[in-house]
């Protein structure tokens, strides 16, 4: 059985395939379908690829957003990487029952730590006792980044988050596809490519830059298929989620502040979300919000006070969030759920002047909600680029600096996904192997784990 690739486009949808997808038309001429693939709740990264690996939902599988508040900690924590929160088996680890010495390897797909596969790649910097950070990968088994690194070069960091995201993490993360694929000859491998998600949110995806950056991903798509089409090689083209244009922000923590939910700690005039000692706060994730209450009692009171709220199309209570299989021990005592033109910033400060030291940085991970901005430079600084430099010389002298330079204005955002689409057309796609299609069916994303093993089982 020649080898599956997996290729995870971050944003593509199927009303983008045309005149900007000439290496993708290119595979469907081969004799490979596209379908529109059902967004599973919420649609999110980790949300939607643990469905995928998992063939189940998040009320099943527990990853009921990107981040969430965990009760044992009075703790958010967002973009955490142990495979063990994943609280189902993954289609490797059927394939691997049925098959001792079936070969797996993960590239840049979430919840990569200690999986069980047999080669792995991800973002994982090193954070220094003064502070500082120092960006890394993380690979398993030891040396492998570093081999592939000494071959096509260091993985472009600010390429992958931050102001500066763009097409050179996605690049990278190809030819690293490519050079594993080429070391180690897995059975199935899996590879994320994100470039999509940058322009999409940080434009919207009516903005006519965008189809540059279909073009572009399309090409490092390409890439892939060209190379590893002579080792016999099939496809499985995936996206996680479609995005949609917004143009209104709900700041659900400021206004669950106004009416006196949240608790802060201020240190040295900075407030930092006190989550244990709040009657309730939001953990907000791009158009969803998990809102975990302290106080029982307010419980009506608060989901009153949301649906009254403009933009806030749903709130749903443990019962409610049933239907869209995400009530879980994690999610939220209530979910709340943005118009389609809407999403939630995770703000709880009033007064700018009284934001946390992280608010203006790149830092997701102490952040208690996703933070879409941090893809922007502060439009109010002037000759960024010098107080850049600036701060990075103060930084080798040996010197604390704070890499402040992100704005506080959720505004700026232009795109965003986590409801489920209204138009399957925005939403994600599934291209694969005609032998491996099933005709007139509607796709769900928890099919892909099916679809899988299928190819391996046929």
């Amino acid at each position: 059985m020649s080898s599956l690739i997996v290729i995870n486009v971050v944003g593509l949808s199927p009303y983008m395939l045309g005149e900007h997808t000439p290496n993708l038309n290119k595979l469907l001429n081969k004799g490979y379908h596209a379908h529109p693939l059902k967004d599973v709740f919420p649609a999110v990264t980790t949300t939607a690829q643990s469905a995928m690996v998992t063939g189940k939902t998040a009320d099943q599988h527990g990853i009921v957003s990107n981040g969430w508040y965990f009760k044992d900690l009075a703790e958010v924590g967002f973009w955490k990487q142990a495979n063990q929160l994943v609280q189902s088996d993954k289609i490797w680890d059927k394939l691997k029952q049925d098959n001792p010495a079936f070969k797996v390897s993960k590239l840049f797909w979430w919840y990569n730590m200690y999986a069980n596969v047999d080669n792995s790649i991800t973002p994982r910097p090193h954070y220094l006792a003064d502070g500082g950070k120092i960006f890394d990968l993380y690979s398993s088994p030891n040396g492998l980044h570093q081999a592939i690194e000494d071959k096509i070069g260091i993985f472009p960091f600010f390429n992958f988050w931050g102001p500066k995201a763009g097409i050179g993490a996605s690049q990278w993360i190809a030819k690293a596809a490519i050079e594993e694929f080429k070391q180690n000859q897995p059975d199935l491998q899996l590879v994320y490519l994100p470039h999509l998600d940058y322009n999409l949110q940080k434009l919207g995806p009516n903005h006519p830059d965008i189809g540059k950056d279909i073009a572009a991903i399309d090409a490092v798509v390409g890439q892939i298929i060209d190379e590893l089409s002579t080792y016999s090689a099939q496809f499985l083209v995936v996206s996680e989620y479609g995005i949609t244009q917004v143009d209104q922000v709900i700041p659900i923590n400021q206004i669950l502040r106004q009416h006196n939910f949240i608790n802060v700690r201020e240190t040295k005039g900075f407030e930092n979300l006190d989550c244990g000692a709040s009657d309730a706060f939001a953990v907000a994730d791009h158009q969803i919000a998990h809102i975990y209450i302290n106080n029982p009692a307010r419980q009506n009171e608060i989901k009153q006070l949301l649906l009254n709220t403009p933009n806030i199309e749903k709130v749903l209570d443990k019962t409610e969030q049933a239907s869209l299989n995400i009530n879980h021990e994690r999610s939220g005592d209530l979910v709340a759920i943005s118009t389609e033109n809407a999403w939630f910033s995770y703000y709880y400060w009033l007064d700018d002047n009284k934001a946390p030291d992280f608010a203006r940085t790149v830092d997701i991970h102490r952040k208690p909600g996703y933070d879409p901005v941090e893809m922007y430079l502060d439009p109010n600084i002037r000759l960024p680029t010098l107080k850049v430099i600036g701060k990075l010389i103060k930084k080798k002298l040996g010197f604390r600096m704070l890499m402040d330079m992100i704005p506080l204005d959720p505004t700026l955002v232009k795109g965003s996904h986590g409801r489920c689409v209204d138009n399957p057309q925005q939403g994600p796609i599934l291209i694969l192997p005609a032998e491996l299609d099933t005709a007139d069916k509607n796709y769900q994303m928890t099919d892909v784990y099916e679809l899988i093993y299928q190819y391996f089982n046929r």
